[in-house]
Order: structure tokens, then sequence, then C-alpha cells
């Protein structure tokens, strides 16, 4: 069946009637592709008993999970935060833990933990915790996202065997996903993130005998949509990225400079390497995928950075469901400037005393290799926050279906773009008992600087690449 015959058999009419378990039985049967804007009573269903980019406002039925509140939108009033460029400052900060899960309770909660999480309590039984707060969703978008992604749900549909997406920038496009491709598209092409940055992050690979190999890399990031107040067509490049290699020694120097663009059929990444020794600009053909990401001694892929990135065109991706999980959140503590890499950087895994987690509801995306493709992931699980669109967790099977690597993201919300961060991600190789700790900022003068004016076009590609090379 191609692509567009799929697309209309999934076109039907929904009941007047139809119960939930009737969306959802649509939504699995039409994972592959669906070409539809929602249904106008979806539509009507944000700022109601939705927020504004489709997340259930309600409680769950204990609690555990709050109401939405949205009070926040920027700094807080309690918070004493001096701007951007300085470490995140926790809204939450004299919290304690409700519980810690051990090995010792785990039964109790497994239910609420992905494959990957448990498989870390296997791992390393006698040290992996998972210390849970109070849950809280107290911070909003703003009304510009709430209008682009309000206008996204009537008109915003996928293209070009779902690569691409033709709709506005500026919010969500499909805020009620109703295939695995409109799920990817809200959290990977279309997260609503600063709309520039720009920081120096360490790299931390350590070794299972507790070793550790690092990096350290300069990172600037442009995302012209993203800027507050402005709306646009999905036409042309969405974002662009330079990364300076700072530390290891050997590698300094080396620039790695990209484009992206709304549809990558039609308009496939573009990607450009300088070489410090040979002083040269070469193009990167076919940047992505499961090429090793520049700088992490081969422990991530270029598509895992930030979970899961670019070209979904090698998998099969389908809506599980939607379910409860303790997920790390709200995770200000992590990132302040008096925490220690000594501290943090512990033998096995990350140390579990920083982390916080709490019980949100999450989008479960399942993608699976298609016949004829390649990839050193067979099968992928993305977790996703509803509130935010954010891949929160990751697990990767290999080829055989076993469980090989699984990731988080410890995002906070950051006052001064109004928008959820991508702090330190934890990669964790279950083979080998190794993890890295990426883009780590405690022990650096800065922290990130976020909506920054200035950026332009012509800071990236290769060009650009060139002057930061000399």
């Amino acid at each position: 069946m191609t692509g567009s015959n799929l697309a209309s058999s999934c076109l039907v009419s929904r009941p007047a009637n139809a119960t939930p378990s009737w969306v959802l039985g649509l939504i699995l049967g039409c994972s592959a592709i669906a070409t539809a804007n929602a249904a106008p009573e979806d539509v009507e269903r944000l700022g109601k008993d939705l927020t504004c980019v489709g997340a259930d406002k309600s409680a769950n039925a204990d609690g555990s999970i709050p109401a939405f509140s949205g009070k926040w939108l920027g700094v807080p009033p309690h918070v004493d935060f001096k701007g951007t460029g300085n470490h995140p400052i926790d809204p939450y900060p004299d919290e304690k833990p409700l519980f810690v899960i051990t090995t010792a309770n785990l039964a109790q909660y497994s239910q609420y933990l992905s494959d990957g999480q448990k498989a870390l309590f296997k791992l390393y039984p006698a040290t992996y915790k998972m210390p849970v707060y109070p849950s809280h969703r107290d911070f909003r978008f703003d009304d510009g996202v709430c209008n682009a992604t309000r206008e996204n749900a009537s008109i915003a549909r996928l293209v070009d065997d779902g690569e691409g997406v033709v709709g506005k920038t500026g919010g969500t496009p499909f805020p009620v996903p109703r295939s695995g491709l409109e799920l990817l598209k809200n959290a990977s092409a279309f997260t609503l993130r600063a709309w520039t940055e720009e920081y120096t992050s360490d790299n931390a690979y350590v070794l299972k005998d507790g070793n550790i190999n690092w990096g350290r890399v300069h990172s600037r990031n442009l995302a012209p949509s993203l800027e507050p107040g402005k709306k646009g067509e999905t036409v042309g490049n969405s974002a662009f990225y330079l990364n300076e290699t700072l530390l290891p020694q050997r590698d300094k120097g080396e620039i790695n400079t990209g484009t992206e663009f709304w549809n990558d059929k039609t308009e496939p990444r573009q990607a450009w390497r300088y070489d410090p020794g040979t002083r040269r600009v070469r193009q990167s053909p076919g940047y992505g995928f499961d090429m090793s990401f520049p700088g992490s001694g081969g422990s991530i892929t270029v598509d895992e950075v930030r979970l899961f990135n670019g070209s979904g065109q090698r998998y099969d991706w389908k809506i599980v469901g939607k379910r409860e999980m303790f997920i790390p959140y709200n995770t200000y503590r992590l990132h302040a400037a008096n925490l220690k890499y000594a501290d943090l950087l512990t033998p096995g895994h990350f140390n579990q005393d920083a982390m916080r987690y709490e019980r949100h509801r999450v989008w479960e995306l399942e993608g699976t290799l298609k016949p004829g493709y390649r990839h050193l992931y067979g099968k992928r699980k993305l977790y996703i926050d509803e509130d935010t669109w954010f891949p929160m967790l990751a697990d990767n099977y290999d080829n055989r279906g076993e469980l090989w690597r699984t990731s988080m993201l410890n995002f906070f919300y950051a006052y001064e773009s109004q928008r959820p961060q991508a702090g330190v991600g934890l990669y964790y190789d279950l083979n080998a008992g190794s993890y890295l700790a990426f883009n780590l900022i405690n022990e650096q003068r800065s922290g990130y600087q976020l909506n920054k004016p200035g950026f332009s076009p012509r800071d990236f590609g290769p060009e650009a690449a060139r002057r930061f090379g000399q």
C-alpha cells in the first residue's frame, strides 16, 4: 500500500458517539502517515479541557499528577533570576523527595518506568535509585505559541511521505496527533525552544572502570522561526547550528556546522566540517542517522542528540498510547554552579542524588526499522511529555531486538526564553557499562545564553566555519 493510499484509508468520518478506544484504534491503525487536519471538535478543545498545545489539563485519578495551572510565564515572582547566561535557579528550592525508588520497592512502581529505567536498576542494584518529587505543571507558553498552534490544528498536514509539514511556524503542528509521524514531528522538528542558544559545555564519557574521557564544545544555534512574535510558513531553512570543539586537544579547532529544513525529503540536512589540520572545509554528505556524533567516542549517534533529531524515514512510527511515568522534570538543581563534576560523575551511573523525577503523562512512540533500511537501532521508543512535546526518555534496541542503550534528557523551564531548555543528556550503554553525560555546564563560568539577538544565517555554514577556523 502506498503512502497516499494509506493516508486516504485513514481519513474516515468520526462517529458522533466515538469512544476513546475507537479513537485510539484509529490512531494505531493509521500510524504510518495521516494527512488530515484535526477534527473540528478537537480544535475546540484547545484552551478548554486541553492546554493550548494539546495536553490534558486535568489531574490524574489520585492527584499525583496535578491539574495544569500554567500560573507562570517567565520568571516566577519569588525567583531572583539575574538574566540569561546565569545558571538556572530552582523555583522549588525547599522541596524534598516524596519517596525514593530502589530495588527494594521497585515492583511497587515498575508500571511507571521504562524498560531502560528498569534495566539500570538491574545493572546497578546496590546504588541506582530514583528520588521522586512532587509533580508541577506551573509554566505555560506565550499567546503567540497558543495562537499558532490553534491555527495549525486546522491547517497543518504531513507531505512527502511524512517527511515534511505544511503549516505555520511558532507553534505545535499537531496538538492532537493521530499518527506516529505527526507525534514525531511535534517532538523533533517542531520543539518549542529558545530561538538562539550559545554556550560552552563539557561532555564526560564515563567508562566502566570510572575513568573519564573529556570533551568540550562551544555551541551556537539559531531557529529564526522561533523568535518571539514571529510567525511564518514552513518553507526554507528551519534551524542552523555551529559547534566548535575545544577538547579533546587532538580535535581542538574542529568545527561542525549545518542547516536544517522543514522538509527532510525535498531538502535534506546540509552539513560541513572544518578540519584544523588541513584548514579545509568539506561537506559531510548524508550527515545524520547512525553516524557517530563528533566528540562522543562513538557512544551516541547523530540522530539521538536530544533523543531524536532529523529524518524519521528509516522507521515505521506508531503511537503506542499515553501513560503515566516517572521522568526527569524541573531539573534546575542538577545544573547549579555549586555542584562539581567529581560529585556528579560516579562510576556506572550519574549521581542519582542530584536527579529530580516527577510523575507525568507521556506519549509513548515506537519506531521499527523498515525492511531494506539500515541503522544501528532496530527499534526505538520515545517517551514524550504531554505538556511540552519534548522527548524525556528513549530506549534503543539493537537489530536482534535486545535493549542496548537508554537515555534521558534533563529539561527545565528557561525563564528568559519562556520555553523548556534541554540541559544535561544522560546516555547509558547497558552492554558496555558506560555512559555519556552530555552538555554539562556546572563548572562553566556561564550557563546557557538564550534568546540573545545578533545571530544571522551568515554566522553558520561553510563560510562561517572557514572564518571561525582561521
